[in-house]
This record gives C-alpha cells, sequence and structure tokens, in this order.
C-alpha cells in the first residue's frame, strides 16, 4: 500500500460544540498517499459525522471509546477493500 497514515485529535471543550451532545472536538482522519480518504469529525452547527468515499454521513458519538474503536474499523474496511493483493 502507497504511504498512509491516521491521525486522531481530540480536544475537551467547557460545553458541547452546536449540533453536538457532549463535550469533545475531534477530527479523526486516515490519509493514503497525501488525500484524506476517511475522515470523522464534528464540524461546529454540522454535528457529528463522517466523511466515506466523497460521502458524508451522520455519526452518532456514544464515547471516545467508541469513536476511535469504529474510526479504525472503517479504516481496516477501507483497506481491505482498496487492497492492491
Amino acid at each position: 500500500m502507497e504511504q498512509a497514515f491516521a491521525e486522531l485529535v481530540l480536544w475537551e471543550v467547557s460545553e458541547p460544540l452546536s449540533g453536538s451532545e457532549h463535550c469533545y472536538k475531534y477530527r479523526l482522519a486516515f490519509v493514503v498517499a497525501g488525500e484524506c480518504v476517511l475522515r470523522y469529525d464534528n464540524e461546529a452547527g454540522k454535528g457529528d459525522h463522517r466523511h466515506v468515499s466523497g460521502k458524508e454521513m451522520k455519526y452518532r458519538f456514544v464515547s471516545v471509546d467508541r469513536l476511535v474503536a469504529d474510526f479504525f474499523e472503517d479504516v481496516k474496511r477501507w483497506r481491505d477493500e482498496n487492497s492492491n493483493d
């Protein structure tokens, strides 16, 4: 596989962002060959969502642990679907 990396950034905030019900702001991204192919975030006003294959979908935030687990499950799925083996 080409050069790939995951970047996970999470802040605890004093009050929920517009569109979210929890006190976290986050951005989790999986980047392959310089292109972000998978991202979870909760941009203010949009709430919790994820971007997969160019599509934006709602995401139900349960906990930080679940967020990270869901993200890495999607990374594994993307890698399995896009492997050149």
